[in-house]
């Protein structure tokens, strides 16, 4: 089985979801490249060496970046090895970066192509569901710095992206699950079916082995949060109204994430993000008390944390007023006025703030 979404923005391209996609992606690089930067870590190395065979078998030319893994990779020493690896090998314009792999190489390969002579294509092949449903799609690009997450970065829209599920049959259980987080979040803010599947297939989708059934109905929840992500990426490309409700869980998730040094992985902070944006909505009078029972239960199924320790609320506060929706001193958050509704949430005041860190904390 397979899918195709189409994300209508400015530059339209597709999103391909199925399996055995690795030949067909090589088939659909641009006609009018004659050369191939394919961006990898060094687990996918073998991966990275296969692509580049048939790469070179479809009559184009193959080179190989070798990144650190995750989010180590995302430093501007990274980018700037990328670039001279692409000015040693004489790159023009006409030419195209793959990015091969999870969240932080897309992020990665798509910033490089974006800056490269001012903007050259870059065609995505996530490895991870993270990168499936969330970094490859959107055309969102970026690398980190000692002040936080995805401070530098440009918005550049990918030719295409080739989600080969084949590749999610190595990845560990727990780095699938914590990609979940991201698919849940979907349903959330749009897609109520998405919850509903979750609540179903469970047990399923967190086993260390995916039967065939719950690779179809991971394919189906890949798929469905891609267009929901389609959709409102449609809408608004450089996250200047709308697409900010795709941020939801990620004001306090990416605040985790700078507090612990990025060793939490990006959907294990982004699930209890949820939970301090469900228990601030629930605060605002926003959500009910059985909507937040019902972020925990759906997520703690899943084996995802819904809770962070005490006592580091400064630290936290801190790293949120650097998140990108702060508007000078005003802090915004993305909450629920109900589940599949989405609105910002200004200046909320201090104290309830940190009475959903409270609850999150207990």
């Amino acid at each position: 089985m397979s899918a195709t979404v189409r994300v209508a923005s400015g530059a339209p391209y597709d999103v391909h979801v199925g399996t055995g996609l690795l030949e067909k992606a090589v088939q659909g690089l641009p006609k009018k490249s004659r050369k191939v930067l394919v961006v990898h870590s060094a687990p996918l190395r073998q991966v990275a060496d296969i692509l580049r065979q048939r790469i070179e078998s479809s009559g184009r030319e193959a080179v190989l970046a070798e990144v650190p893994d995750a989010e180590s990779g995302k430093t501007a020493e990274v980018a700037a090895f990328c670039w001279q690896v692409l000015g040693k090998s004489d790159f023009t314009r006409s030419d195209v970066v793959v990015g091969l792999g999870g969240g932080a190489v897309t992020d990665l390969a798509g910033f490089v192509a974006a800056t490269w002579m001012r903007g050259i294509a870059v065609v995505q092949m996530p490895t991870t569901v993270l990168a499936m449903v969330d970094a490859a799609v959107g055309g969102k690009t970026g690398i980190n710095t000692a002040e936080g997450k995805n401070l530098v970065g440009a918005f550049h829209e990918p030719d295409d992206v080739w989600c080969d599920l084949d590749m999610l049959a190595t990845l560990p259980a727990y780095d699938r699950v914590a990609g979940l987080a991201e698919v849940v979040k979907g349903g959330f803010i749009r897609d109520g079916v998405i919850l509903d599947l979750v609540e179903q297939h469970a047990d399923a989708l967190k086993a260390e082995t995916l039967t065939p059934q719950a690779l179809d109905v991971l394919e189906e929840l890949i798929t469905r949060k891609v267009k929901v992500k389609a959709e409102v990426v449609a809408q608004d490309l450089k996250e200047s109204h709308l697409r900010e409700v795709l941020n939801y869980g990620h004001t306090f998730g990416h605040a985790i994430e700078y507090t612990e040094r990025y060793q939490w992985r990006h959907g294990s902070a982004v699930s209890v993000g949820m939970i301090f944006a469900a228990e601030l909505a629930h605060l605002a009078g926003r959500l009910t008390e059985a909507e937040v029972d019902r972020h925990r239960g759906i997520l703690s199924s899943l084996g995802l944390p819904t809770s962070y320790p005490a006592g580091r609320w400064d630290a936290l506060l801190t790293a949120m007023r650097r998140d990108k929706k702060t508007r000078g001193d005003l802090l915004r958050f993305v909450v629920l006025q109900g589940i599949g509704n989405p609105v910002r949430l200004e200046g909320p005041d201090p104290a309830m703030l940190l009475g959903a860190y409270d609850a999150v904390s207990s």
